[in-house]
């Protein structure tokens, strides 16, 4: 997809703040706010803008520790893949969810409150699935990046 100076300016304002006014986003890229609202609606058409939400802080929700979590599955079938991402996206705590290539077959990012809960997550949930063989946990320390703006072409 080519995307021209006005294109990637609107995607750069969006990606820095999704709530900014028509106008003001009009003025900021030197069209006018019917040119502008033109543009947005193809980019959503598109399916290069995949829709707008709000970051929520998880600390302010009693979610303030992070947890990556490697998982292995015991086959990699499809079977069990497929058992696995069904329960996977029911369940409370896990952010994201990547299937991977390399020596483990999933990354989970978790939330959770504390490291007891973290802990009652792993021991009575996850490690209870089936097909879940082995995990490896990694707790943040601090946030260095995280939702940094995607690199326009």
């Amino acid at each position: 997809m080519q995307f021209d100076r006005h294109d990637r300016n609107i995607l750069e304002i969006l990606q820095a703040d999704g709530r900014i006014a028509m106008t003001a986003l009009a003025d900021r890229i030197g069209l006018s706010p019917n040119a502008t609202a033109e543009r947005m609606r193809r980019l959503q058409r598109d399916g290069v803008i995949a829709g707008f939400r709000a970051v929520l802080s998880p600390a302010a929700l009693g979610r303030g520790l992070t947890a990556f979590v490697e998982v292995k599955l015991d086959r990699t079938s499809s079977d069990v893949f497929d058992d696995f991402a069904k329960v996977i996206r029911r369940m409370d705590g896990v952010e994201d969810c990547h299937m991977v290539a390399g020596g483990f077959d999933y990354l989970l990012k978790t939330r959770h409150r504390d490291m007891a809960a973290y802990r009652a997550f792993l021991s009575e949930t996850l490690l209870e699935l089936p097909g879940v063989r082995e995990t490896r946990t990694y707790a943040v320390m601090e946030v260095v990046v995280e939702h940094a703006a995607l690199p326009l072409p």
